[in-house]
């Protein structure tokens, strides 16, 4: 809770919430359990990121790239390669088969040196309405607070949340004064990279 009590206090203000309010999964974000403990999904790369490439003792085979908006990178003796929608495990095998004629047996690093997709949306009647980085995991609540809370004028139960799924966009529903008073507390989701919150 350290965080939250923090993320109100940047927003100017300290409200406590039933824990339940924090207790909530998204649809497919919850961990799975593997070997007895659990792990996080694997991250999967979109446009916006930036990776950085590189083959061990081959200079000119070390790079940084950024995934363009069709979601392809370009790399040296391979050409353009598609990204967006892989894990960085799927990227480096692929450029390990690519380079394989090139370099034997080459040891590749792909790491994310900063997730530019990793952002939400807060527009509306909030006080500081704009994007906010997923820096960590973010509810509904907290991100209405990284916006510096609503403005006397929201209308605080018809508050929306838009989802983009491929070509079709989901929508959810938060009314503002029942999540607060602890009351249908699985509206207060855990956000994705790319929604976007609406404060009418």
């Amino acid at each position: 809770m350290g965080f939250m009590k923090s993320m109100f206090l940047a927003a100017g203000f300290i409200l406590t919430f039933p824990a339940a309010l924090f207790a909530g999964e998204p649809e497919g974000a919850k961990p799975v359990e593997a070997e007895g403990r659990l792990q996080s999904p694997a991250y999967v790369v979109s446009c916006g990121d930036v990776l950085e490439i590189s083959v061990w003792k081959e200079e000119a085979l070390t790079k940084t790239v950024t995934v363009l908006p069709d979601g392809r990178i370009s790399f040296p003796l391979v050409g353009e390669v598609q990204a967006a929608g892989k894990t960085i495990k799927e990227i480096k095998d692929h450029l390990k088969q690519e380079l394989s004629p090139y370099a034997n047996e080459p040891i590749l690093s792909v790491e994310v040196r900063q997730a530019g997709s990793m952002q939400v949306y807060v527009i509306g009647k909030v006080n500081s309405p704009g994007r906010f980085a997923l820096n960590g995991r973010i509810n509904v609540l907290q991100a209405l607070a990284a916006a510096g809370g609503l403005n006397p004028f929201a209308k605080r139960n018809r508050i929306k949340i838009f989802r983009g799924d491929g070509e079709s966009t989901h929508i959810y529903s938060f009314r503002y004064d029942e999540v607060i008073e602890g009351a249908n507390v699985d509206q207060n989701i855990w956000l994705q990279r790319g929604d976007v919150v609406v404060v009418p």
